[in-house]
Parts: structure tokens; sequence; C-alpha cells
């Protein structure tokens, strides 16, 4: 049974940070692949800073190329919005039965994970592979069976609001995204 690791983002845009966490849990842990799921609708973030699902879907497919063990997916954008973490868990069991699926989170969405809908359903019948990020405390769910924590997740101090705000501002994004994801930023003036 393929094991596939499910790293859920709004990859507003999609960034050089997203891809090195996504290769190194590749190359670090028992997942055989990642499909990048772009959330159309986090029910913890305001919508109106989300740029068009379908150009941040494109972005991403852009940013992994040809890997053959990343998947920019869509999962979320037929099911009812606000997307839930479960609900999509729930899905993809049904429609891909020959997959087993696992979580990946930054160690901040682990400390508040408790507050997720339906969260004991998910550490009862999901793996949940957390990259610990400085200054969060991981909580007590970081001791949980199905739960484990990669220290040494190589992290870089890059956030998608702060691209949106530099290019908001005229500035480079250059090496802050993959070139195809520069260029086609660029051509399509998104996020002007």
């Amino acid at each position: 049974m393929k094991k596939t690791g499910l790293f859920f983002g709004s990859f507003n845009p999609v960034h050089v940070g997203h891809l090195i966490i996504a290769n190194y849990l590749i190359n670090e842990s028992d997942l055989d692949e990642i499909w990048m799921v772009v959330s159309p609708h986090s029910p913890h973030k305001k919508k109106a800073s989300l740029a068009n699902d379908y150009d941040r879907l494109h972005l991403l497919q852009l940013a992994i190329g040809d890997n053959p063990q990343l998947k920019a997916s869509d999962v979320e954008f037929g099911l009812p919005k606000p997307s839930y973490t479960v609900d999509t868990l729930t899905f993809l069991k049904e429609k891909y039965d020959n997959r087993e699926f696992a979580l990946i989170m930054g160690g901040d969405n682990l400390a508040s994970f408790h507050k997720w809908k339906n969260y004991e359903a998910i550490l009862k019948y999901h793996s949940i592979y957390v990259f610990a990020r400085p200054g969060y405390e991981l909580g007590e769910l970081a001791q949980h069976d199905s739960v484990s924590v990669l220290e040494n997740t190589p992290l870089l101090h890059i956030s998608a609001s702060h691209i949106r705000k530099l290019i908001a501002e005229d500035k480079s994004i250059r090496y802050l995204v993959s070139d195809k994801v520069y260029e086609s930023i660029m051509l399509s003036r998104l996020y002007k």
C-alpha cells in the first residue's frame, strides 16, 4: 500500500520553503509520495487575501515540475466550503483504497490541533508528520503514537504574505519562488 503524505496549504503563492519541506519529507520519512493540497478556503484564513484557486494550483504545478513523488492536488475544490481536513481525509480514503494517507503539518498547527473538527478520529486513523518550527511549542499531542516529529527539517523564514507584499511594492521575489513560478507571476501580474 502506497503511503501518501498530504501537505495542505493555501500556497498563496507556493515558495521554495514549501518545496524544501516536501523534499525533506520524501527523503527522511517513510512516505512514498506527497500530495500538496491547495486549500480553497481554510476555516482559519480570510478568503479575500487568497488568489484564485486555479491560479494557485497552476503555480504549484509549475513549482513541482516533473517530480514523480510530488503532486499538486485540487481535491478540496469539489468539496463543501470551508474545507475541513477530516472530511477531505474521509473522501480520499473512500476514493483511493490502495493508499494510506498521512498528514504533514508545522508544529504551530499541532499545538492547536485539538481545536480541529474531529481531531481524535484523524489521530486514530492517520499518521501525522510534524516539522518543528522555532518558537512554537508542540503541545502534549507531540507524544501521541500517531505523531512523528521531524526535528531537523530545514526551514526558511519565507512567508507567502511577505512575497505578496514584495510584489505589491515592485520588489524582487526572485529566489524566493522557483524560476517558473517567478516567470508566471511576473507575466500574469498576479498579486498586483
